[in-house]
């Protein structure tokens, strides 16, 4: 059984946020959309929503937070994934290094991590608390427990990262193992960090060697100086919302059929079986195009 929205659109991947608790205090954050996030979902529910995911065709499950290495039981969580989904997840990195092999030996296929400066005060700028330290060893763990490609999430910030992009190109250059993805701030009402990413983004297309287009939302990868590097750029790209494949279970048990909606949201915690399988039928109806 396949799930599909009224314009067409297939929905095959399902983003977990299994908490809304995280270990910095990032000056962009977003959490995942949520306004007031309650207490976070039960191992028990996340696995009914698994099972029903399975169910429905989900072919792709990415676990976010918050800071997901915060709950206790993540590597539980991981290993209650149906074979044949792959599992991912986004951390900021900091907690990776003592449990990457376990999340690897559990299941997880890869891990995207958030990194927005290569800068130690920098970093610490940003993240409010964080050590860059624990992040570059966060990265060299995920690459040895084979929690690989690792998409490096840089988001662009104005007047603060703007200048670190040729050291971020060069941490991932000639390295298989890393992706650079640099992501457009969302522009939330006049945000003065928000860096329009279009000059950057024409620039590494002029000068790459190979431009590959994503089925996802018909983004594109370029191969530029032996990196490998995407833009994420959900305000000003209709084609992220045209082609969207995405729906989200918020940390205190809602579907969210869209990042940047909050009036269409379907409770699903403490359901089940049949009537959890028609919530999200019932979701899925309610999912359109934000930038049409």
């Amino acid at each position: 059984m396949d799930l599909h929205d009224t314009f067409g659109r297939p929905i095959s991947n399902l983003r977990i946020s299994v908490n809304s608790g995280c270990n910095l205090r990032c000056v962009y954050c977003h959490r995942e959309g949520e306004t007031k996030p309650e207490n976070p979902l039960s191992l028990e529910d996340i696995k009914a929503i698994l099972d029903i995911a399975n169910v429905l065709g989900i072919r792709s499950i990415k676990f976010t937070g918050g800071e997901p290495l915060l709950r206790n039981d993540i590597v539980d969580i991981i290993k209650a994934v149906p074979a044949g989904i792959e599992s991912s997840m986004t951390t900021n990195g900091t907690l990776l290094g003592s449990i990457a092999s376990d999340l690897r030996a559990a299941g997880l296929s890869r891990v995207n991590i958030s990194l927005d400066s290569l800068n130690p005060d920098t970093y610490r700028a940003i993240t409010g608390t964080g050590l860059l330290s624990d992040v570059l060893e966060g990265i060299e763990a995920a690459r040895n427990a084979g929690l690989t490609p690792i998409k490096i999430n840089m988001v662009l910030l104005k007047g603060i990262n703007e200048g670190e992009i040729d050291d971020f190109i060069h941490l991932v250059s000639g390295d298989r193992q890393l992706i650079l993805q640099i992501i457009e701030l969302m522009d939330l009402g006049g945000c003065p960090l928000h860096a329009d990413l279009a000059e950057l983004e024409e620039k590494i297309a002029m000068h790459s060697r190979k431009v590959i287009t994503r089925r996802m939302h018909h983004r594109k990868k370029y191969c530029y100086e032996g990196a490998e590097i995407e833009f994420v750029r959900p305000w000003h790209n209709s084609d992220f919302c045209n082609h969207c494949t995405r729906m989200r279970v918020t940390s205190d048990g809602k579907l969210k059929p869209c990042l940047l909606r909050d009036d269409n949201l379907v409770d699903i915690r403490g359901k089940r079986g049949e009537e959890l399988l028609k919530l999200f039928q019932t979701a899925a109806k309610k999912r359109e195009p934000y930038n049409k």
